[in-house]
């Protein structure tokens, strides 16, 4: 294989700290691109700060520098290692600017480092908003009536001379960050100051708004004999004006007719070899929906987070691939490591749908602006496969883990006509439940596509879940037996879960399960191959539907269970990951077969080679439920997926699932804020004064005995959600009102507030014997949560 020979120690620069717009997926192409260059021979540096990451393990690369990523640190590092080439693609935007800004000055030239993958001329000139649209000039591709600016006077006056709405797009930005829509002047002038700060060269584009057409990507790849593929295509089912990051995505483009889908896909093949890209490409495009008319909206000449999304959806590891075209291999020399057959300059083919659903960090911070628009506010996502696009959906929907199974909810359908039509309107985070919602209630498809934008295919698809919702609810009064198997088999089919079926039909959803499986109404799992079945995959890797033969057959070898910790989102991060990723090398050694389920596309977890068996599944207990009735391990492991593992520990030990590691019981007596104060006290260690509320009346009595200030919290929750340290019986009242749900079975716990350091101390025992590996003292003052206080270790 033509790799460059000259090439024997390389630097990778990872993507740093966790941000909105720059989340793990940075971490997973990292991580790919250390293991296929050392797969190669080739030494692998490392420079990344995020304590979190595997990339930063000691396993992945050979060398590992827990380093800030600025130009100065970056130089020491470079000089000291003396590496024949540096790789930035795999590191989102914080790599890549470095890149520029070390090859601009001349540095990596007289250090004589090349820069390995994408070169410097094709990152300007897809980076750059003037050099990017004179290169789509020369290829005759069309861009939307703009003008680049770095002066805000000179963006003003480009909006009195075409007129409102615009959208300000920054240079060398991620996630949108400094632009957006403006519909005024005076709107224009605070984007477009802000799109200058953030752009590292100060430079604005200033276009005319295409809002309403449709958004598609393309994830394409090229080598060095310009041999070009388009991996996958992605529509989002918000048109232009929502980030796509922000946007419900489905993969692979469902609206488009072939005619449309060639045209955009040439133009990417198009734009990829005009950049001389080698390696990873995302091209975003809008698209008129009344003609053939279409626009190129930017490009990303790296690997992005929409390239783990199509990595995931699709079972090509785009990342790997990009980093052994960075070190000289050509598609055509490197072997397909999905099928195993042929090599890896093939598209691939799917025979299901994907639906990525963005999870944003509203449940967290109530007050915030939900409204969406072009810089990406989600920290997170979740992506689901089935048969159909209700099917993902509605597994899209349950993975988002906000307590909502349906796409229908009754306080929604209860707002009524005119305030849902007010809502439908308003371009936020809730809008599909509130579309639902409005269909329910009578409000008609072509009103809302005229005020959304939204295709008709897509509101056809809710209008399906929601008629069959309302066909089950008609039998309420029928029981189980009173519903028509097919009916129940369309309802499953759609993905309609067993809690909303239950639900409607006045059942236990255990009682529903069961009769539900004496029907023979059960989950089969299909294979995700890249060919749509044309070939046999060699990499287990499955997602579930209801129907169809089931492909995923158990071995006979021991094997363990691994549940994952769901979409990032504030409080729980890549963290996780790492810990799955740990325990599924340790199963590896000790020969135990480990299945993972989880639902992130972003994360190392979600590999196809990091398990044995991978089930891309929403974490809920029946979605886990099924996968266990499949696949008989002999237990579960819990802890490493965060509080969403944890809080599903109960459910499956009534199933009977053995849980390996700590017990539920122990979980509950850590969890449970009574019995953790009740055991303190029996093994006197003093605890401040702590009582435990059910209900207002008991949180102002509770109140009363402790005294103001106090902390007041919630049982089984993550990065202190609904905690607060409440200083007026007005406070507690507006908390017990607005931000729980107190009952016996959920009660609060209010505990005295003590000024004081706060220390933690890591502790791991095997039952018997503890070793503590770290304390870590907290520079903030006790009442500050862990994960936001400046921590010293050690104390």
């Amino acid at each position: 294989m033509s790799v460059d020979t000259s090439l024997k120690k390389v630097v990778v620069i990872g993507s740093g700290p966790i941000i909105v717009g720059q989340a793990a997926e940075f971490d997973y192409a990292g991580t790919q691109a250390c293991l296929a260059l050392k797969e190669e021979g080739i030494e692998v540096v490392l420079i990344n700060s995020n304590p979190a990451t595997i990339m930063t393990d000691t396993k992945i690369a050979d060398k590992v520098y827990m380093e800030p990523l600025t130009a100065e640190f970056v130089k020491k590092i470079l000089r000291k290692e003396k590496p024949d080439g540096l790789l930035p693609t795999l590191g989102g935007q914080v790599a890549l600017n470095l890149a520029v800004d070390l090859s601009e000055e001349g540095f990596l030239e007289k250090e004589d480092i090349k820069l390995l993958g994408t070169q410097l001329q094709a990152i300007q000139q897809a980076e750059d908003r003037e050099l990017f649209n004179k290169m789509l000039e020369s290829i005759n591709e069309p861009i939307g009536e703009s003008k680049v600016v770095t002066a805000l006077e000179d963006a003003l006056q480009y909006g009195e001379e075409i007129g409102y709405p615009l959208i300000v797009r920054p240079a060398y930005t991620m996630g949108g960050a400094g632009g957006g829509i403006a519909e005024n002047k005076e709107q224009l002038a605070v984007i477009a100051a802000s799109g200058i700060k953030s752009s590292r060269v100060g430079q604005i584009l200033v276009e005319r708004c295409v809002a309403g057409w449709k958004e598609i990507e393309f994830e394409v790849l090229r080598d060095k004999n310009d041999t070009c593929i388009a991996i996958c295509s992605m529509e989002n089912v918000d048109p232009v004006g929502v980030h796509t990051g922000d946007s419900i995505v489905a993969a692979p483009s469902q609206t488009l007719a072939n005619q449309e889908y060639q045209l955009l896909r040439s133009a990417s093949l198009k734009i990829i070899r005009a950049l001389k890209v080698e390696g990873g490409c995302n091209v975003q495009f809008a698209l008129d929906p009344e003609s053939m008319n279409y626009t190129v909206i930017e490009v990303n000449p790296r690997v992005s987070r929409s390239s783990a999304l199509a990595s995931k959806a699709t079972g090509y590891p785009i990342a790997r691939i990009a980093a052994k075209i960075a070190i000289g291999q050509t598609l055509d020399e490197i072997p397909n490591p999905v099928t195993g057959i042929g090599h890896a300059a093939f598209e691939p083919s799917l025979d299901y749908v994907v639906v990525k659903i963005p999870r944003w960090p509203f449940d967290k911070f109530k007050t915030a602006d939900r409204q969406l628009g072009t810089q990406m506010k989600a920290t997170g996502e979740v992506m689901a496969l089935d048969r159909s696009f209700e099917g993902a959906l509605m597994k899209g929907v349950r993975s988002l883990e906000l307590n909502r199974e349906s796409i229908l909810l009754p306080e929604l359908t209860a707002l009524g006509k005119e305030e849902l039509l007010k809502r439908i309107v308003l371009r936020d985070d809730e809008r599909i439940f509130y579309i639902a919602a409005g269909i329910f209630v009578g409000i008609s498809l072509s009103w809302i596509h005229e005020h959304t934008g939204m295709d008709y295919f897509f509101l056809k698809k809710i209008e399906n879940l929601v008629q069959t919702e309302k066909e089950i609810q008609s039998y309420k009064g029928s029981g189980f037996d009173g519903v028509p198997r097919e009916l129940l088999i369309k309802a499953k089919k759609l993905n309609l879960s067993d809690g909303t079926l239950a639900n409607y039909l006045n059942m236990e959803e255990t009682d529903f399960r069961a009769r539900r499986k004496t029907l023979g109404i059960v989950s089969a799992y299909h294979m995700v191959d890249t060919c749509a079945g044309e070939f046999e995959a060699k990499t287990p890797y499955f997602y579930g539907s209801y129907g169809g033969e089931n492909e995923a057959i158990p071995t006979a070898k021991r094997k363990v269970l691994i549940l994952g910790s769901g979409p990032i989102r504030i409080g729980q991060g890549v963290e996780f990951d790492y810990c799955t990723v740990h325990a599924l090398w340790t199963l590896r050694e000790l020969g135990i077969e480990s299945i993972v389920i989880n639902n992130n596309p972003e994360t190392v977890s979600t590999d196809y080679n990091a398990s044995d068996r991978l089930y891309f599944e929403p974490l809920t207990a029946e979605d886990v439920m099924n996968v266990i009735d499949i696949e008989k391990p002999e237990g579960v492991i819990i802890q490493f997926g965060g509080q969403t593992a944890i809080n599903l520990g109960e459910e499956l030990e009534k199933f009977g699932v053995k849980i390996l590691g700590t017990s539920v019981d122990s979980i509950d007596l850590a969890e449970d804020r009574d019995k953790f104060y009740q055991r303190m006290a029996s093994l006197d260690i003093p605890m401040p004064i702590g009582k435990t509320a059910k209900s207002e009346h008991e949180a102002l009595a509770a109140a009363e005995t402790i005294g103001y200030p106090f902390v007041i919290r919630p049982s089984y929750v993550l990065g202190g959600q609904n905690m607060r340290v409440i200083h007026t019986e007005e406070e507690l009242k507006s908390y017990m009102e607005n931000s729980v749900f107190v009952s016996p079975k959920h009660p609060v716990l209010l505990d005295q507030y003590l000024h004081g350091m706060e220390v933690e101390v890591d502790a791991i025992s095997d039952g018997e014997d503890v070793f503590i590996p770290a304390i870590m003292e907290h520079v903030e003052r006790a009442g500050v949560h862990s994960g936001d206080s400046i921590g010293v270790v050690p104390p």
